[in-house]
């Protein structure tokens, strides 16, 4: 069964159920040549039902809606928006060129500084809007995704594990070691001309594990896995590979997003705690070369040093971090069209925005510790 209809004061309803594909059309012609939508006025069609759309079922569909217009009915509309899939046929048919809508309409001449800024925020509001808008959509499809582990495409979330974690572990240990290197130096310096130099472990330990252990981890990530989400899906969008999946009745999100997102929320936590473990190295081999600690005191004194939550308080800002990261990147990717100059705009808006929305994420949670004394 392909769809159900229900007549109710010269209304029709419809809603498409199962997969309307190309080797499913037979069936549902002659489920549609059953209908009568002569007698509807309006009709109402509800496409949330169904699981799959190609642009075959999308044809069909939009034949039986151009009959029953010519049958009498006056007004068609849909459940929320219409199928993407039945509007890209819309704007195929009616030639235009892509990205034409985006253009500003009105004259030539330089505009005034009202208006300005008028358009300028204008399109901040639709930049958050739309920024809004791909955010719900990702949950939704993270909800359903959620009910069948198919969905989830667990080899496609290894593989972005290995691609955006393992493949980073040299460059984020060679990083923390350097920084926990300079901090305990820098700190040596100070601390010496009071002789409290013990307490350069409690200023190596807390700072790497609370803050920059995570922090540089997620704004290393951001440079090389948030470009790199960007690039690959804006290279898509040139390509129209995008619009081939959402042809084939396959979302996109489903299939690009959603495995970025999940991957680099496993990776992540994982490389602070790789970057956290050489950060306290970098820490001790220093204090051993320079103030002269055994390494069995580093330890000792780390130990006293850290409280229940000073780990945890570093570890539970990594997925939130991945998330940042990886919408950014996707958004800014699906937002590519037209150009590869475009695609070099965005991908550098993408590490951009990724690097602040990270660094905000961090205060707003130091903020939050330390109001409930975490």
């Amino acid at each position: 069964m392909h769809l159900s209809a229900e007549h109710q004061d010269g209304r029709l309803t419809l809603r498409l159920l199962g997969e309307w594909r190309a080797l499913e059309l037979p069936a549902i012609r002659q489920e549609l040549a059953a209908l009568q939508p002569g007698a509807a006025r309006e009709i109402l069609v509800d496409a949330g039902g169904a699981e799959r759309l190609d642009l075959s079922g999308a044809w069909l569909l939009r034949e039986f809606l151009a009959q029953a217009a010519r049958g009498g009915a006056r007004q068609v509309s849909f459940v929320g928006e219409p199928p993407p899939q039945l509007a890209l046929l819309e704007r195929t048919l009616r030639g235009d060129a892509a990205g034409a809508a985006d253009k500003p309409a009105g004259d030539e001449q330089e505009p005034s500084p009202v208006a300005a800024v008028g358009r300028t925020a204008v399109g901040q509001w639709r930049g958050v809007r739309d920024g809004l808008d791909f955010t719900g959509r990702v949950t939704m499809q993270l909800l359903r995704a959620g009910r069948s582990l198919r969905r989830l495409r667990l080899t496609s979330v290894t593989r972005h594990v290995y691609d955006t974690g393992i493949t980073a572990i040299p460059i984020v240990s060679l990083i923390a070691f350097l920084i926990s290197v300079i901090i305990a130096y820098m700190s040596a310096q100070q601390l010496r001309n009071f002789g409290a130099e013990v307490y350069v472990v409690d200023l190596v330990t807390i700072g790497v594990l609370r803050e920059l252990g995570v922090l540089l981890t997620a704004i290393i990530v951001a440079g090389r896995s948030g470009s790199a989400f960007a690039a690959e899906i804006g290279a898509m969008k040139l390509n129209e590979e995008v619009d081939a999946l959402t042809a084939t009745g396959v979302e996109p999100i489903e299939v690009l997003v959603l495995p970025r997102i999940l991957g680099l929320m496993i990776a992540l936590p994982l490389l602070t705690v790789i970057a956290d473990g050489v950060g306290l190295a970098g820490g001790a081999l220093l204090c051993k070369a320079l103030l002269d600690m055994p390494i069995v005191q580093y330890f000792a004194r780390v130990d006293a040093a850290i409280s229940s939550t000073t780990f945890w308080a570093g570890l539970v800002k990594a997925p939130v971090f991945a998330i940042l990261i990886a919408t950014a990147g996707t958004y800014r990717g699906l937002q590519v069209r037209g150009s590869s100059r475009e695609l070099g705009r965005l991908t550098t808006v993408a590490v951009v925005q990724a690097i602040f929305l990270v660094i905000l994420a961090d205060a707003l949670f130091a903020v939050l510790f330390m109001e409930i004394d975490f």
